[in-house]
């Protein structure tokens, strides 16, 4: 008997890393399983951005595409995986196209 069933995935009306996010119904703990997220494709045209004092994500994706809520999006593009670290020590980081967004598996 398959444990994990009813394979499930979330539509979002806006862009989201989530919308290819997998979720399972596990019948041995009654509990919902979540798979892996898909990231952005670093074929993705970009914009390079020297880094200068003060930068954080959320205020160059307020710069860049007008809402801070995208700070995930140069997150992602980078690998950063903690967004509240400082990225003051890079010198540069890349901004990726809002338009061009694709994601991977």
């Amino acid at each position: 008997m398959d444990v994990l069933i009813n394979k499930s995935y979330k539509k979002y009306d806006r862009v989201s890393r989530y919308n290819n996010f997998p979720y399972y119904y596990n019948v041995e703990d009654k509990k919902y399983i979540y798979g892996m997220t898909s990231y952005l494709d670093d074929t993705t045209p970009y914009t390079l951005h020297q880094i200068q004092r003060g930068d954080t994500l959320d205020n160059l994706a307020l710069y860049y595409y007008g809402n801070p809520t995208f700070f995930w999006v140069i997150a992602d593009f980078n690998r950063i995986q903690d967004p509240y670290e400082s990225i003051e020590n890079r010198k540069e980081i890349k901004i990726p196209s809002f338009t061009g967004l694709t994601f991977k598996q």
